[in-house]
């Protein structure tokens, strides 16, 4: 099973919308985790316009991770998304709730991870670094994580000075391949080089800049001929690079534990 996190570093490059279009495209079966510390659940929202009550999993998870019950309670606060294979954790209803879960997170992608027989990868959509109550061990803990950036300037100014500090703490961490960077709209005016250059670390993937299929995920806008747009084409192959990244990132680890033959 994959571990997915989805971050920035300032501004609004669509960390949600990035992390529910990702999960409506992934091959497998998938668990959409948000974990931003602002509370108010935007992906309920946002995606599926208020429309669902969310039950308060986060702290449900709590109470079941206290109890020695975490993992068989993982299903049970799930959301499945209409016609999808995706099944959403709702985040905190309200910002003071994310202090009381610094406890669970360590814990929870442990479960998360454990759930590969089940055939699920899990993404997750931390919002922007720095907030009060980031669930940070989950992005230091994932198979991959990746900045959401956009291609411009003020952007990539935002970006990199947070890049740098990742990119050292997950170094120290010996996963320095677990850090890359999603670039929204590349070519205005930036390529991914240029930016990959800037920034210190590869950029893993790129989406294509789409603000009305972006509306889908992220406002509940109308699906009509989404499957044909730049954005979800490119999703689709961001998820396809992911997925390769991540098996590449595994081979490359199980090379440097196999002893040399003498």
């Amino acid at each position: 099973m994959a571990v997915i996190t989805l971050t920035s570093a300032s501004g609004s490059p669509g960390v949600t919308t990035t992390a529910v279009g990702l999960a409506l495209s992934w091959a497998r079966r998938t668990i959409l985790l948000d974990a931003d510390p602002t509370g108010g659940s935007s992906i309920l929202a946002g995606y599926l316009r208020g429309q669902m009550v969310p039950p308060d999993a986060l702290v449900e998870l709590v109470v079941a991770q206290q109890q020695g019950r975490l993992r068989s309670t993982i299903p049970t606060v799930t959301m499945p998304l209409p016609e999808s294979q995706v099944s959403l954790i709702p985040g905190p209803r309200a910002h003071h709730q994310a202090h009381g879960l610094t406890g669970l997170w360590d814990h929870l992608l442990a479960a998360l991870k454990d759930l590969a027989p089940t055939g699920q990868d899990t993404i997750i959509d931390l919002g922007r670094l720095g907030l009060s109550g980031s669930a940070m061990p989950l992005l230091y803990g994932s198979d991959l994580a990746l900045v959401v950036c956009r291609s411009d300037l003020v952007s990539l100014s935002g970006a990199r000075s947070w890049v740098s500090t990742l990119r050292s703490e997950f170094e120290q961490l010996g996963a320095a391949n677990a850090l890359g960077v999603l670039l929204v709209g590349p070519g205005n005016p930036y390529a991914a080089d240029e930016v990959s250059k800037v920034l210190g670390v590869p950029v893993t993937a790129a989406l294509d800049w789409d603000p009305r299929a972006a509306a889908a995920f992220s406002a509940g806008a109308s699906a009509r001929k989404l499957s044909t747009s730049p954005l979800v084409r490119s999703l689709r192959g961001a998820a396809g690079v992911i997925t390769r990244t991540v098996e590449a990132n595994r081979a490359h680890l199980v090379g440097d534990a196999t002893p040399e033959a003498s």
